[in-house]
C-alpha cells in the first residue's frame, strides 16, 4: 500500500507562508476547489474527494493521530461518477462530515505542499512527503523536518487528526 509522511499545521499568516512556499516550490501554484465527504468506518478514514468538474477520488487512509510527523498508508480509486458513489456510500456507511476547502498546491521534490483555506475552520498547511516503494520512512521524516524549517513552521503549530475530526468536534 502506498504511503507518505505527513504533517498538518495551523497557520495564522498565510501570505508570508505562501511567499516562502513559492521560494522552495519546483512548480507554480495550482488552485483546487475540493469537497471531502467522510464516511463512517471501523478502521482508518474513508473520504470521497470531489471537484467542481464532477470528477472524484475515493481515498482510504490509515494514520496515527499525532501532532508529530506521521506515516500514512493510503489507497486511491478514481471515481468518474462521484455523485452516484457518494449516495451509495452514504446509504451503506453513513456520512460523518463534509469538509469544503480551497487548496493551493505546490510541489517541492517528492513533497506536496498544501496551503488550505478550510470552510468553518480557517487556514492550514500540510506536507505530504510521498515515499518511493523502496524508501525508508526515516528519509521522509527528514525531508518533512527540513521543509518545516524552510517554511518557518514551528512545532507549536502542528495539529493532529483530520479536518473532518475538527469539524465533527465543533458540531458536537
Amino acid at each position: 500500500m502506498p504511503s507518505n509522511i505527513e504533517i498538518k499545521a495551523k497557520v495564522e499568516d498565510m501570505n508570508s507562508l505562501e511567499a516562502l512556499t513559492q521560494n522552495v516550490s519546483d512548480t507554480p501554484c495550482t488552485v483546487i476547489q475540493q469537497e471531502d465527504t467522510f464516511f463512517n468506518t471501523q478502521n482508518g478514514r474513508l473520504k470521497l474527494r470531489t471537484f467542481p468538474e464532477n470528477s472524484g477520488t475515493l481515498i482510504y487512509y490509515n494514520r496515527p493521530d499525532s501532532t508529530a510527523a506521521k506515516q500514512s498508508h493510503y489507497q486511491l480509486y478514481n471515481a468518474d461518477k462521484p455523485d452516484e458513489l457518494k449516495l451509495l456510500l452514504d446509504k451503506a456507511l453513513g456520512t460523518k462530515v463534509v469538509v469544503k476547502k480551497t487548496r493551493h498546491l505546490y510541489i517541492c521534490g517528492q513533497t506536496r505542499i498544501h496551503l488550505d483555506w478550510v470552510e468553518k475552520l480557517g487556514t492550514f498547511m500540510e506536507l505530504e512527503v510521498i515515499l518511493h516503494n523502496d524508501q525508508n520512512p526515516q528519509e521522509g521524516y527528514k525531508i518533512a523536518e527540513e521543509l518545516m524549517d524552510k517554511l518557518n513552521i514551528q512545532k507549536s503549530q502542528l495539529i493532529s487528526g483530520a479536518y473532518a475530526d475538527m469539524l465533527a468536534k465543533n458540531s458536537e
